[in-house]
């Protein structure tokens, strides 16, 4: 089965055409093409590109240009705003274009997402009619999701970074896992999808992060391999380690079986975007 990474980035360097709202944690630029190439290295057949809200906000031009350029190593998911009034039509026009495999909410800061918010649940509704995968990303807040996956029970909520707030720069937290028990407990939702991304960055030992194994495999148990979807969150790791060493602990782990790895590393990717790569 094809590997396949389940959130990279690309982005130009800053310049007037395209300009960043904000500096991304990671290089100065990492295009398309250089995205493939590093993919290529290791063996990784294809990724999901998640247009980076930090630098483009609500404009996936870039990543899509990336996608039409690599169609068969790439889809996009883009990020929408919920407080936008007309963001059910931007969701039906995500859904019919062509690369375009799920859509993102940021809940990661201001304040915390009441379950009747009216943008938020919007976005999830209007999400299931047009059955796009809702990627958010509300790491170190996980508390918002249960009552929203409760009110969208057709919506595939797909948690990003394990829902655990990781390092853009050293230091590491000295306990990355605290909050691992939230997380475990939105198993209890069959619509609730968790992102393995960025694992590597929360380990405290030297490649190969032999430490992320145990919490990892209690995530794997509580949510079944169904539910699980490994991925690098290159290019924001890049201050802890290689793309490679993102890829390799999980292909040469023997924490996993071979059927478990099939499915985590592009399996459960495949069926809950309802895409893979065709090649080159």
């Amino acid at each position: 089965m094809p590997i396949i990474d389940v959130q990279v980035h690309a982005y130009e360097r800053n310049h007037p055409g395209r300009p960043w709202a904000a500096v991304l944690h990671g290089p100065p630029e990492v295009t398309g093409d250089q995205m493939v190439a590093a993919m290529d290295e290791v063996g990784v057949d294809g990724a999901i590109l998640v247009s980076p809200y930090t630098q483009y906000r609500y404009d996936a031009s870039y990543a899509l240009e990336v996608r039409n350029k690599h169609p068969g190593r790439f889809s996009v998911v883009k990020p929408v705003d919920p407080t936008d009034p007309k963001v059910g039509e931007t969701i039906a026009d995500w859904k019919a274009t062509p690369g375009a495999v799920g859509i993102r909410i940021m809940m990661a800061a201001g304040l915390l997402v009441a379950p009747d918010d009216p943008g938020v649940n919007r976005v999830l509704a209007e999400a299931a009619r047009r059955s796009l995968p809702v990627n958010v990303l509300s790491w170190g807040r996980l508390e918002q999701i249960a009552p929203l996956a409760a009110r969208h029970p057709g919506t595939r909520i797909v948690i990003d970074h394990l829902g655990l707030l990781q390092p853009f720069e050293p230091p590491k937290p000295a306990e990355p896992w605290t909050d691992l028990p939230k997380l475990l407990a939105l198993a209890a939702h069959d619509n609730v999808v968790v992102k393995i991304s960025g694992a590597c960055t929360l380990s405290r030992q030297a490649f190969p992060h032999a430490d992320i194994w145990d919490p990892i495999r209690r995530i794997l148990d509580a949510f079944g391999i169904d539910r699980c979807m490994w991925g690098t969150d290159w290019t924001r790791a890049t201050a802890f380690l290689t793309y490679r060493q993102g890829v390799e602990p999980f292909r040469t782990t023997d924490r996993l079986t071979a059927s478990e790895k099939a499915a985590v590393m592009g399996g459960t990717l495949r069926k809950v975007y309802g895409w893979e790569p065709t090649g080159k």
